[in-house]
């Protein structure tokens, strides 16, 4: 299924059922009001949802309408709890070179991870607000899958059950804040402000063989400024997803809505390109002596995408332009 939210004066949007080809969509009040209640009853509603995305397909729907992402909030408006991982280690290793800070002891057994703004996320094509660029505004393209409730103390394995729908995200980062809020010993907070969604989420099935292993084996195509800037392949995370969800949920239970980020979809082979200006940065200075792309500055876009081996559009876009508050 591909699940949507409608902009609206609730914040939770009203949630929708989109076509697989991103052509049609018809709301679903009927089934669930939003996506935050489809989520926590999602036992009550999925076999409805997928009745009604069916019909929609098949064209047999008289009260479908022409699908248009201006229409569009982030797919989940607001959640619970966003736990963010760093689960792909080229980019934690480029990262952590950037800000001359040594690597964890731990990087190959335990995820890393943080707790992120999850009150709003912005719309799709919600430009970003920035009070002042010499924070060094940057754009994050990733993964991340949105969880029913998890028991605390799951396992790695048995957490991947609880998977129920998967979105791209805009995870926008302020770079020159970041330094001194984790020499504080208290880690992000001013340097993380509110990201974005993309307009669908989709449940694990619309992947095919590209799901696997907790992974989806699917390049994320990241344009900047209209102009190519990265397709790394989003399978090749160091941890899979149920390993991020399992050490969200060591200590706690997570409530259904939660959602967990893979981090910045990062490769090692550079022709890939990168998902972020930060990972490009320290690339230049490997290899040119010094960086030479800036921060974003305002009217800097950044479009984030992921196309199946069809070439098939899966999740919408997201596409964000910066301005000055």
């Amino acid at each position: 299924m591909k699940l949507g939210s409608l902009k609206d004066k609730n914040r939770d949007g009203r949630l929708v059922v989109v076509s697989r080809d991103l052509k049609k969509y018809v709301e679903v009040s009927d089934i669930a009001p939003t996506l935050m209640y489809a989520i926590e009853n999602w036992h009550h509603v999925e076999t409805s949802l997928s009745t009604r995305y069916n019909q929609l397909n098949s064209g047999t729907l008289k009260d479908a309408l022409d699908y248009d992402e201006s229409l569009m909030s982030s797919a989940m408006p607001r959640t619970w709890l966003f736990a963010d991982g760093s689960s792909f280690i080229y980019h934690v290793k480029l990262v952590r070179k950037a800000r001359k800070a040594p690597l964890p002891e731990t990087l190959q057994t335990v995820p890393l991870m943080y707790q992120g703004e999850s009150g709003r996320f912005l719309a799709p094509t919600e430009d970003i607000p920035q009070v002042d660029f010499s924070h060094g505004t940057d754009f994050e393209g990733e993964v991340a899958v949105i969880v029913n409730d998890v028991p605390i103390g799951v396992s790695a394995e048995s957490a991947l059950k609880h998977i129920k729908l998967v979105v791209l995200m805009n995870d926008v980062s302020l770079r020159g804040l970041i330094p001194e809020e984790l020499a504080s010993g208290f880690g992000f907070f001013q340097s993380k402000p509110n990201s974005a969604l993309s307009p669908l989420a989709l449940t694990v099935d619309e992947f095919g063989a590209a799901w696997k292993e907790g992974r989806l084996h699917l390049p994320l195509t990241v344009n900047y400024n209209d102009k190519f800037f990265g397709i790394a392949n989003a399978g090749e995370m160091y941890f899979h997803f149920g390993q991020l969800i399992a050490h969200a949920a060591k200590t706690r239970p997570l409530v259904a809505g939660t959602i967990i980020g893979s981090g910045t979809v990062s490769n090692e082979d550079h022709s890939k390109g990168s998902s972020c200006l930060v990972e490009k940065r320290t690339i230049e200075v490997i290899e040119k002596g010094q960086a030479e792309t800036p921060f974003m500055k305002p009217g800097d876009s950044v479009e984030i995408f992921m196309k199946n081996e069809k070439g098939e559009n899966l999740f919408g876009r997201i596409y964000q332009k910066v301005y000055k508050v």
